[in-house]
């Protein structure tokens, strides 16, 4: 073991246990030196001896109060290697307190001798400069030691609006990233040679081929989520040209609370690249319907689902329940959303009568979203009895416990193979709507059903089969040579079933 390592071993330890009274300790240094330092610049480095008597015996008062002070703002506790903005706001406030206070009793302990009035904004002056210095160089050394130590990823951003910012706020407070942002790019002209967290930017997206050659970048971040798919077309291609590899950011619909991270960007998805707008909720009337109150959402770890929970999540409910009988999508889509509200898993069958009956009578949802279906129509036909035991009993089940708990509303998620059904899956989703609708309005409850084709991206849908295909090495195949497929994407169809359940008045729609 080499002298580095063992400092390591025994003096970090003693550091991290101590940091709290080491933290008060340099910072009570650092309040005598400006101190002391205020004398020297107001008496022009020759400190007459009387005034250094003040001096001495006023510096351990002044000290005393700045440490309690900075204990108050708690200025003891914090990890310098994150200094921030916040933090040097309060070194000011404590600084310019402490000085006053300290100064009021120096005068009160040595009151023939009064200390010069300068002695108050140079010792503030001084204070804010060594404490907020000192932090901000332990942040940009421990920077560039890790920048040193491992090499970080060249990283080009799209974007310098305030997705891009708060990308770039996170790479630079997150070392452990290991991303260097060498750039920013963005198409309004008057940005360019602008600096946002000290990275410039350097052109427009119709430089980006030159741009990475000339910067020597290993990723490009497309940090635009208002952006039209058309727009994201466009960056992409250029992404291509320059052979370098890209991510993006989702679009600002399929953010839960707003907040950008670096973690979110993703590969580029075939969603990102369809040119539609977005479904303009009719947010004040989805509010009244969902915020303060308990929603339940059926087969919640299937695409459908899981989406549904996220867009509802954004509207605060005060308890979201999420019910599915496949353990391992329920795990992940609970992990993700756990933190944004509160969301309840249960695993079980809407089949499963006590079940259903327990979740009801415990959690007493007010709104309903029946996702949980087998929707596969070839295996649905090998597979008729399980087909109706789910698609039919198993919604009757839910639809009977809504009206007993006399839920509010109760929306189901139907197909439009249900319109003249002509296979085992479309009969029984047509047999669910005529259940919903011969209990409309018993109960108080008021039953929607809501239909859609092909939704891109869900379980089941044909994008799934052409990605295995591709990675198969092809080729493509289709049901037949003149077919032609309409869909929507999994948020579009999502947010149509929030839209059109809010929209049923009377219940009993389709």
């Amino acid at each position: 073991m080499g002298y580095r390592d063992r400092w390591r071993h025994s003096l970090l330890p003693f550091i991290h246990g101590h940091r709290r009274s080491l933290s008060a300790f340099v910072n009570a240094v650092l309040f005598a030196l400006a101190y002391w330092g205020s004398f020297l610049l107001r008496f022009d480095f020759s400190i007459p001896s009387w005034q250094s008597a003040v001096l001495w015996r006023t510096l351990p008062v002044l000290v005393l109060v700045q440490t309690l002070v900075f204990g108050v703002f708690r200025l003891h506790q914090g990890l310098w290697r994150y200094a921030s903005v916040a933090d040097l706001r309060r070194i000011v406030t404590a600084s310019a307190l402490s000085a006053l206070l300290g100064s009021a009793l120096a005068y009160f302990w040595i009151p023939a001798r009064a200390i010069p009035r300068s002695i108050v904004p140079l010792d503030f002056l001084l204070t804010v400069i060594l404490v907020g210095g000192s932090r901000l160089a332990v942040r940009v050394l421990r920077e560039t030691a890790r920048s040193r130590g491992e090499a970080a990823r060249r990283v080009l951003v799209v974007g310098a609006g305030a997705a891009g910012e708060q990308a770039l706020r996170e790479i630079r407070q997150n070392p452990r990233l290991h991303i260097l942002p060498v750039g920013l790019v963005d198409d309004n002209r008057y940005k360019r040679d602008g600096t946002i967290h000290g990275v410039r930017v350097l052109g427009t997206t119709e430089d980006l081929g030159d741009l990475a050659r000339e910067h020597r970048i290993d990723e490009i971040l497309i940090a635009l989520p208002s952006a039209t798919g058309r727009q994201i077309r466009r960056i992409v291609e250029r992404c291509e040209e320059s052979g370098v590899r890209f991510k993006v950011l989702p679009a600002a619909a399929d953010l839960i609370d707003g907040r950008i991270s670096v973690r979110q960007f993703r590969d580029v998805e075939i969603e990102d690249l369809l040119g539609r707008e977005h479904v303009q909720l009719d947010a004040t009337r989805l509010g009244e319907e969902i915020a303060g109150r308990s929603v339940l959402i059926t087969g919640a770890g299937g695409s459908i689902g899981s989406e549904l929970a996220r867009q509802v999540l954004r509207f605060e409910p005060r308890t979201l329940v999420l019910l599915d009988r496949a353990e391992n999508p329920l795990f992940y889509v609970h992990r993700e959303l756990c933190d944004a509200g509160h969301v309840v898993p249960v695993v079980g069958d809407i089949q499963d009568a006590a079940l259903v009956e327990e979740v009801f009578q415990r959690w007493r949802p007010s709104l309903v979203y029946h996702a949980a279906a087998y929707k596969h129509v070839p295996l649905m036909e090998a597979s008729v009895l399980e087909a109706v035991q789910n698609n039919v009993f198993g919604t009757r089940t839910v639809m009977d416990a809504a009206r007993r708990h006399r839920t509010d509303r109760f929306v189901l998620i139907s197909t439009d193979k249900a319109v003249r059904p002509r296979n085992v899956m479309g009969a029984t989703k047509r047999l669910a709507e005529m259940l919903m609708l011969e209990r409309n309005g018993a109960g108080g409850t008021k039953f929607v059903a809501v239909r859609f084709g092909n939704v891109l991206g869900s379980d089941g849908s044909v994008l799934p089969i052409f990605r295995r295909q591709l990675r198969a090495g092809g080729p493509l195949t289709v049901t037949h040579p003149e077919v032609s497929r309409y869909f929507m994407t999994i948020p579009e169809a999502v947010q149509l079933v929030m839209q059109a359940g809010a929209m049923g008045q009377k219940g009993g729609e389709v």
